[in-house]
């Protein structure tokens, strides 16, 4: 097997500096783009005279001079996997619990990680987690069922929904692989291209509503996700032994896969796109319309928004590139990064332009270093400009500047609301995405008895769709009894908060994220209350157990990043809207200081803030040195005459009451109340 990597340049320039535009300190003295062995279009005349490499080095090199191509392991094993089949099909077939590294890298690719549970000690526990890929988050009513039998039947009794709209199916082991992976295949779904080196699941606002623009974003999204589709059958040969189980691709996508005008593709390969190597690192990929920005449009590798013109109809596209969220503790050069404007694109070239950014990123990102290899470092270090003009080759047309667009906001869609077709949707919030126990049954029996189709949100909750007019009020009694409340009923600190999982499963967490989120947001409500914020205030709070950025820490007000056992980093200065990127402000804050850093920040954010100020925009406006000395200086509240709640407390007497029951649970009197009479409200509700 031939190995066929590809290097692009602007022709006036055959030497590619890779000295960032935008930051500075990435040392990229041993880094080499590699080289093709098929001829390439953008090679300068001089370049392709020696048949030299194109080099990301700051020193000459002598045509002539031998290099040796530097590469990661998982490079090689790609190289070697026959399509990712090997030796992953043979390692299915042993009798240990798990597999080889070289396997572990291949079945990311299938849609799986193997794990094993760290809080166990003495020999490791092995088991698989399986990720689905749901374009746009649409989950049929026979995947949704399947997925839930699935858990039971194979898993930990728990289906997780993910920031990216898809489930993770947690605790399968190895010899059941096949069997859930062919349930799920089987049941029209797919874990294809979850995970690995390739094009993740595709975003796009999860809500039903019939109109022409979310309707098109949401064509757009799977239009996408079918273009960037592995083609080889890897996939179908290891799970249901070669027999393709999927629907008809559009036409528009089959012809844009297929077209290689300006030398795109791999000629006469089963991975015309991917080739041999597929791309240096994960690709991600989100579509939305102009305001909502319920996807986190900045954190993807590519932004799509939709542009329609008076009339309502959608004419085009506007372009952003270079997001993401990953980044390494103690390592400058690795940081987040939002993506920023390209261009905008005629709706017809909208597959060509993705296809074009996509080939621009494997051609020339960086496969010697995974910590460097997502697309946001190659536009960091070639600049937007460099980066259009490459792209633009490979699309065969110049870019149109972006379209004006107005402000965006966040949407969550929780609660009821009209579709447009006569029928409604529901939206449920789901605490840290992971759906369990009482909740579970009860979303099971909702969307059997009512043969509802679901969607996932970004935000790790799901919405019930096609709901007819009669049966809102039956289905809403039902959802309260199991714990799935209206939002209204729902602390509005955790509607928009989100936690990876973190341990005791994920290998590369440092320390706790959904185990420890219920209890830190409790705390966080406490010290509100502490300085006089109202309940309905909020701040958007994100955890992590690593600096992976799964749960988009980085876009938070007030992000927790595990750097150690039981210790974060706290990131200040993400917008409710998702639109302004997070810095850091303390490392190492062991979470039972929690308080030590937050109070004094909420406190003066109450007292100092502009009409309408979020917390974001006001640690922002505030700057880090002074939020520093805010917190280096506090000695606690100050003192002053006892308030309570009269809103809830009627009388002194009373308050004290409740505050001692409250302090046995380890919460405020207020936030005990208020449990009582929202759990008095849901059992008793009748619509």
């Amino acid at each position: 097997m031939t190995t066929s990597f590809a290097a692009a340049a602007v022709a006036k320039d055959p030497a590619i500096p890779i000295f960032p535009s935008t930051f500075t300190g990435l040392n990229s003295a041993s880094t080499y783009l590699l080289l093709s062995k098929r001829p390439h279009r953008f090679l300068s005349s001089a370049a392709a005279s020696h048949h030299s490499f194109i080099r990301a080095v700051s020193t000459p090199v002598k045509p002539d001079a031998p290099v040796e191509q530097k590469r990661s392991k998982v490079e090689i094993i790609k190289e070697h996997s026959d399509f990712i089949r090997y030796p992953l099909n043979e390692e299915l077939l042993t009798d240990a619990p798990n597999i080889n590294e070289s396997a572990i890298q291949l079945i990311k690719f299938h849609g799986s990680y193997q794990q094993y549970n760290r809080d166990e000690r003495g020999a490791r526990s092995y088991s698989f987690m399986l990720r689905t890929k749901n374009p746009c988050g649409k989950v049929s009513n026979q995947l949704y069922l399947a997925m839930d039998d699935l858990a039971d039947q194979f898993g930990i009794g728990t289906l997780r929904l993910t920031t990216r709209q898809t489930f993770q199916l947690h605790g399968v082991l190895k010899k059941d692989l096949k069997t859930v992976m062919s349930t799920i295949i089987k049941s029209m779904g797919s874990t294809l291209g979850a995970c690995g080196d390739l094009n993740r699941n595709v975003l796009a606002p999860a809500a039903p509503i019939y109109k022409k623009d979310y309707l098109f974003a949401q064509k757009t999204a799977e239009d996408i996700a079918a273009l960037l589709t592995p083609q080889s059958g890897f996939y179908y040969d290891m799970w249901v032994d070669g027999e393709k189980v999927m629907s008809a691709e559009p036409p528009e996508v089959v012809k844009a896969r297929n077209d290689n005008s300006h030398g795109t593709n791999f000629t006469d390969s089963p991975e015309p796109i991917y080739g041999t190597q597929f791309l240096p690192r994960k690709f991600k990929i989100a579509v939305t319309i102009p305001g909502d920005n319920s996807v986190d449009l900045f954190t993807n590798d590519i932004g799509v928004v939709v542009v329609s013109d008076a009339d309502g109809e959608p004419h085009g596209f506007n372009i952003y590139v270079g997001g993401g969220m990953g980044r390494t503790h103690r390592m400058e050069n690795t940081f987040p990064r939002l993506a920023e404007p390209l261009g905008y694109v005629p709706k017809e070239d909208i597959l060509y332009a993705v296809k074009a950014i996509v080939v621009t990123q494997r051609e020339n990102g960086r496969r010697d270093d995974r910590k460097y290899s997502r697309m946001k470092y190659l536009i960091s270090s070639w600049g937007i400009e460099k980066f259009r003009a490459v792209v633009e080759g490979y699309y065969g047309k110049k870019f149109k500047p972006c379209h004006e667009l107005p402000e965006w906001e966040f949407e969550s869609y929780l609660g009821w609301h009209e579709q447009g077709d006569g029928r409604l949707f529901c939206g449920l919030h789901v605490d840290s995405g992971r759906i369990k126990g009482i909740m579970k049954k009860t979303l099971r029996e909702v969307i059997e008895k009512y043969n509802l189709n679901v969607r996932i949100t970004p935000n790790q909750n799901i919405i019930l769709c096609d709901i007819r007019q009669a049966w809102k009020h039956p289905i809403t009694t039902v959802l309260a009894q199991g714990g799935l409340l209206q939002p209204r009923y729902v602390d509005p600190l955790n509607v928009t908060a989100i936690a990876c999982p973190a341990m005791p499963l994920c290998p590369l967490a440092i320390t706790e994220a959904e185990r420890g989120i219920p209890d830190l947001l409790k705390r966080v409500r406490t010290v509100f209350e502490k300085v006089g914020l109202k309940y309905s205030e909020t701040v958007v709070i994100r955890v992590t157990g690593c600096p992976n950025g799964c749960a988009r820490p980085y876009m938070a007000e007030l992000g927790l990043v595990g750097d150690g056992p039981n210790s974060y980093q706290f990131w200040l200065g993400g917008t409710p809207n998702q639109t302004t990127l997070a810095t850091v402000f303390k490392e190492k804050v062991k979470i039972h200081d929690l308080e030590k850093v937050v109070e004094p920040l909420f406190y003066h954010w109450k007292r100092k803030r502009l009409s309408k100020e979020s917390f974001g925009e006001f640690t922002n406006r505030m700057g880090k040195e002074k939020m520093l000395e805010l917190v280096d200086k506090w000695e606690g509240m100050p003192q002053g005459p006892l308030r309570y709640n009269l809103k809830l407390f009627a009388d002194k007497e009373t308050y004290e009451k409740v505050d001692a029951l409250a302090k046995l649970q380890g919460k405020s009197a207020h936030q005990l109340a208020m449990e009582i009479i929202r759990n008095f409200v849901a059992s008793n509700q009748n619509g």
